[in-house]
C-alpha cells in the first residue's frame, strides 16, 4: 500500500448533488493525513458560498503529492464542468465530468500518487441518460482498474455486509451465484478481513439464497448444489466459514456477536439489515482492489443540495476508515 506521506484523495461525485456540499463541511476539520479532491473549483467555490462556508480553496496539480492543508482549507485538483451546476438540478452533459474525476482518482491511486479513494455519492441514472453504460462505483473501478473481481461490503458499528452479487435485477440473482463466484467473493473477503483489517482468523456468516437456506432442498436447491459443497472445500482450507444461514434469522444478535462479517447473497438481502442499523454513519468499501477505498453509504440527495441540511457523517467515516487503513 501506499506510505503514508502521500494524500488521500476524494471524488465529490454528482455536481448537482450534495456531494460538494459535504466535501466543504469536512474540509473544515483537521486530520492526520493531508488530502485533496478533484472538482471544478468554481463548482466549489459557489457552493461555499451558497452554504455560507468560508473555505480557502487551494489549487494543485495532481502530480504535486502531499500539501499540507488545515481546517478551513480545500486543496482541488481542478477538473472543469461541461454546464455550469444549479444544486439540485441534474444535467447529462456533466456525466463525463463525473468519470473524469474518478479516473484521474483512480489512476492516481493505481500508480501511488494517492494513499486511498474516498468517493462521495453519484447519481447512475443521468450518467446512463447522457448514453454512457454505468452500473455503479463498484463495477467502474473493477474495470478501469483491470480488477477480475471485487467484493463490495458495507461497514457501519457492530455489523459489516458484504455482498456475492450487487446490482442485478432479481430474477438474474441465482444464476449469477455459481461455484466459482461464490468461491472466488469468499476468498477476497477473507483475505481482506485479514490484510486490511488485521483479523487474524475471520469468522463468516453465509446467508442462503433461499428462504430458510433452501429448507433442505425444498425451497430451492442452490443451498445444497452449489453453496455446501463450495463452503465445504474452504472449510478443508481452513476458513472459518458458517452456513449457509437462514437469511431472517441470520442477523440477530447472538450470531453476529460470534462473526466479522456476513457475506448476503444479494444487495437487499443484506444492505436494508445494515442501513437500517447505521444509515448516515455506514461506509462502503470495495475489497479486492489495488488500492483503499472507501465511500458514503447514501445518495446524491438532490433535494438537500446546497440547503446546509446533508449531514457529513457517512463521508466522515469513510475518511476516517480509509485513514485508518492507511496509517495501520
Amino acid at each position: 500500500m501506499a506510505t503514508n506521506t502521500q494524500p488521500i484523495v476524494i471524488t465529490p461525485g454528482e455536481p448537482a448533488g450534495i456531494g460538494p456540499d459535504i466535501v466543504l463541511r469536512l474540509a473544515q476539520e483537521d486530520w492526520p493525513l493531508d488530502w485533496c479532491c478533484i472538482a471544478d473549483p468554481d463548482l466549489m467555490a459557489q457552493r461555499a458560498q451558497q452554504l455560507g462556508i468560508e473555505t480557502r480553496l487551494n489549487l494543485i496539480e495532481s502530480s504535486s503529492g502531499s500539501i499540507p492543508r488545515r481546517a478551513g482549507e480545500l486543496n482541488i485538483i481542478p477538473v472543469p464542468l461541461v454546464n455550469n451546476v444549479h444544486a439540485g438540478q441534474l444535467d447529462p452533459a456533466n456525466a463525463t465530468y463525473v468519470l473524469e474525476s474518478l479516473k484521474l482518482a483512480t489512476d492516481g491511486c493505481l500508480d501511488k500518487r494517492f494513499a486511498a479513494l474516498v468517493t462521495g455519492p453519484l447519481h447512475k441514472g443521468v450518467i446512463n441518460h447522457a448514453g454512457i453504460p454505468f452500473t455503479g462505483h463498484t463495477e467502474w473501478l473493477a474495470e478501469h482498474s483491470k480488477t477480475s473481481m471485487v467484493v463490495m461490503m458495507l461497514a457501519t458499528e457492530g455489523l459489516r455486509v458484504a455482498l456475492v452479487t450487487t446490482h442485478l435485477p432479481l430474477r438474474d440473482v441465482a444464476n449469477a451465484i455459481t461455484p466459482e463466484r461464490l468461491e472466488a467473493v469468499c476468498r477476497i473477503l477473507y483475505a481482506d478481513l485479514q490484510e486490511k483489517f488485521a483479523l487474524a482468523s475471520p469468522r463468516i456468516a453465509v446467508l442462503g439464497l433461499n428462504p430458510h437456506a433452501g429448507e433442505e432442498g425444498h425451497l430451492g436447491r442452490e443451498e445444497i448444489d452449489i453453496m455446501i459443497p463450495v463452503l465445504e472445500k474452504l472449510r478443508r482450507e481452513e476458513m472459518d466459514l458458517l452456513g449457509p444461514l437462514p437469511a431472517d434469522t441470520a442477523f440477530t444478535p447472538d450470531v453476529l456477536s460470534q462473526v466479522d462479517a456476513v457475506l448476503a447473497m444479494y444487495h437487499d438481502q443484506g444492505l436494508p439489515v445494515l442501513k437500517h442499523l447505521g444509515f448516515g454513519e455506514a461506509i462502503n468499501i470495495t475489497l479486492g482492489l489495488p488500492f483503499i477505498r472507501t465511500s458514503v453509504d447514501h445518495g446524491t440527495a438532490l433535494e438537500l443540495a446546497g440547503t446546509g441540511q446533508a449531514r457529513v457523517n457517512s463521508l466522515r467515516a469513510a475518511m476516517q476508515l480509509a485513514t485508518d487503513l492507511v496509517l495501520k
